[in-house]
């Protein structure tokens, strides 16, 4: 018990394992076992700590790494249940709450390393595992380091232009791999960005998206944590994250993003409908309950900050005014002379001006102005009101704008304080909650025209997020772009983007979707909006040095490809550091034994991932051949 004390004071010197007398004991013990300079520099200079968990072997201390964790894991306290906890319900650990263990984490294998791989071509799917390639942290030198970026092409309604100048209101779509484009656009975009949203792999093992969504649990946790970090620094003070996943990952994913964000700055997780109750879902449905709903996890970069814009969604005349039962006839009177205004039933004001039943949702929508309700309000004195007339209340005599109508001493609400205009119709409105069941989501294969039938999300929920986080020219970042629908529908209500894809979709690539967007298209949003057409946007690529070569490597067709490759590179600064290539050389015979999608992976696991893409600070080396028109347009990106 004394030890145990006397420990804690000692480490309390560190706050990174005791503040306020409470034992981080996990980061303690992590400590412990990687043998932790600060740790073990508190342990020896103090002669009980290190006679109790050091040996001296020839003059040396050796740390005992294992007495040291189980001592510092060791429940030192069985406190009495009812006296500890009788005024609390929770999870705990080590007789603390897991809301207020400091030390609390969750761990996954590899969650320090960095998974940089990624698929590059549709077709591959879930054949293309082997290049989602783990680095430990000691592996990485250059990799997050800015890229050049290549052949950049504006897109406005002439057509593709070249690119002469660059300018920092310019919507961007990177082709590349998404956490190394991210390191590159951070110098400029850090804390500019208002809203990310991400649609990412689900991780399912049998998703229909084409991206390689079979990654195991602890390796699909590294891949989104790596990214996640990054995103986070280009967030403003007052962004918002936003991630769309389904129910296959989703709880480890609120717990890995309250890791990074802060579970303070959970604003909300929303369940969307994503799916009907028909098809192949259908024929397990005595063996579970079909799944149509995915889920929004909304994070804030500081909650301080948090500015909604509430979204609304027409209802029906029932559901928002089952209680609005009154009627003003006004007779021409104003505001000023509301004393004199006439209060009848909704059904006698259908009745005095010969409303049928054909006309009456019309009547009521027309008139709403004038139909209200009252309700009490309990902060407020309205005792010297006259109860039997509407009496227009100004609180402050300095403020006469600012009044509200009171009425048998209860304030009022008038209907059309709920119409809003509905695809340009007048419509009763209610707020909306976070169940998203109103989105259409048949035929969204051509949606934007793109035919992708898969992973496609409707450019209706797509508004509605951003409509809820940001204002005009704020900034939307999209990592997974896929076919391009949060680019497509931030350009069309006015919002800056930035999207990276790192998968070739062809005739149904982001660029193409947008290329419609400029010209007009009238699907989807555009007709909502009445979209005309017009602006531009800039596309440009990560310069290749590695990852052609990777390239390569993938569509290679026979081991006689595979082996003029080896040729070509052996002798050249892409193999890592690590590598004789001698070694390689001597064994031949038994790497042309091997399958070809071995030797692929043999390959690429040969290559320095350092220099998948060609950094900046090379832009002047010869060898990358870097054009003129290029070092200019990197040098004018860099200086945004």
């Amino acid at each position: 018990m004394n030890l145990y004390n006397h420990i804690k004071l000692i480490l309390s010197e560190n706050e990174t394992f005791c503040k306020d007398g409470v034992l981080f004991k996990n980061s303690v013990v992590e400590a412990g076992l990687k043998l932790d300079p600060e740790l073990l520099k508190l342990l020896l200079e103090d002669d009980k700590a290190k006679k109790h968990f050091f040996t001296e072997v020839n003059g040396i201390a050796v740390f005992d790494k294992t007495k040291f964790q189980k001592f510092v894991s060791n429940k030192q306290f069985l406190p009495d249940s009812f006296t500890a906890y009788k005024n609390k319900i929770g999870l705990t650990a080590n007789g603390e709450y897991l809301t207020e263990a400091n030390e609390v984490v969750l761990d996954f294998p590899y969650k320090d390393c960095v998974l940089e791989g990624g698929q590059t071509k549709e077709d591959q799917k879930r054949q293309e595992i082997f290049w989602n390639e783990t680095l430990a942290p000691d592996e990485i030198d250059r990799l997050f380091e800015p890229k050049v970026f290549t052949n950049w092409k504006r897109y406005d309604k002439d057509g593709e232009q070249k690119v002469k100048k660059l300018d920092k209101t310019d919507n961007l779509i990177i082709k590349g791999n998404n956490l190394l484009a991210l390191h590159s656009l951070l110098p400029v975009y850090k804390g500019k960005v208002k809203l990310i949203y991400i649609d990412p792999p689900y991780n399912t093992g049998d998703d229909e998206f084409n991206y390689n969504d079979s990654f195991n649990h602890s390796t699909w946790l590294t891949f989104m944590k790596n990214r996640l970090n990054i995103a986070k620094e280009m967030l403003r003070k007052d962004g918002f994250f936003c991630i769309q996943i389904s129910d296959i990952e989703v709880a480890y994913l609120e717990v890995l993003c309250n890791q990074i964000f802060g579970r303070e700055n959970l604003i909300s997780t929303i369940s969307v409908k994503m799916s009907h109750l028909s098809g192949t879902k259908m024929a397990h449905k005595t063996k579970k309950i079909p799944k149509i709903k995915e889920h929004l996890l909304l994070y804030s970069r500081n909650k301080s900050n948090v500015l909604l814009r509430p979204q609304y969604i027409p209802v029906s005349w029932e559901d928002a005014f089952s209680r609005y039962n009154s009627y003003v006839v006004k007779n021409d009177f104003k505001d000023d002379d509301c004393d004199k205004w006439e209060i009848i039933t909704v059904n006698q004001a259908l009745k005095k001006y010969n409303i049928d039943s054909t006309g009456k949702y019309d009547f009521l929508i027309q008139n709403a102005e004038n139909i209200f309700r009252t309700a009490r309000n309990r902060s407020a004195d309205y005792s010297d009101c006259d109860p039997n007339v509407f009496v227009k209340y100004i609180k402050d005599p300095k403020k006469p704008d600012e009044f509200h109508f009171v009425y048998k001493n209860e304030d009022v609400s008038f209907a059309s304080e709920k119409i809003r205009v509905f695809d340009g119709k007048k419509q009763p409105s209610s707020i909306l909650g976070d169940i998203w069941s109103d989105i259409g989501i048949n035929n969204l294969s051509n949606e934007g025209g793109v035919s992708l039938r898969f992973g496609k999300k409707p450019e209706k929920l797509i508004h509605r997020i951003i409509s809820l986080c940001t204002d005009e020219n704020d900034i939307v970042c999209d990592f997974f772009l896929g076919s391009g629908t949060s680019a497509a529908v931030s350009h069309k209500i006015n919002r800056q983007y930035i999207g990276i894809e790192q998968l070739d979709y062809g005739d149904n690539d982001s660029t193409a979707r947008l290329k419609n967007v400029i010209s007009g298209e009238n699907v989807a949003l555009s007709d909502l909006i009445n979209w005309q057409g017009g602006g531009s946007f800039i596309y440009a690529e990560l310069t290749k040095d590695n990852a052609a070569y990777v390239e390569r490597i993938q569509s290679a067709e026979d081991n006689n490809t595979l082996l003029a490759l080896w040729e070509e590179i052996k002798d050249k600064p892409f193999i890592s550091y690590k590598v004789n290539p001698q070694d390689i050389d001597s064994s031949i015979d038994a790497f042309q034994d091997l399958s070809l999608d071995a030797q692929k992976k043999l390959l690429i696991s040969l290559l320095d991932k350092n220099l998948l893409y060609v950094n900046y600070n090379d832009i002047g080396d010869t060898d990358h051949g870097i054009s003129k028109e290029d070092k200019a347009l990197n040098q004018q990106f860099y200086s945004l």
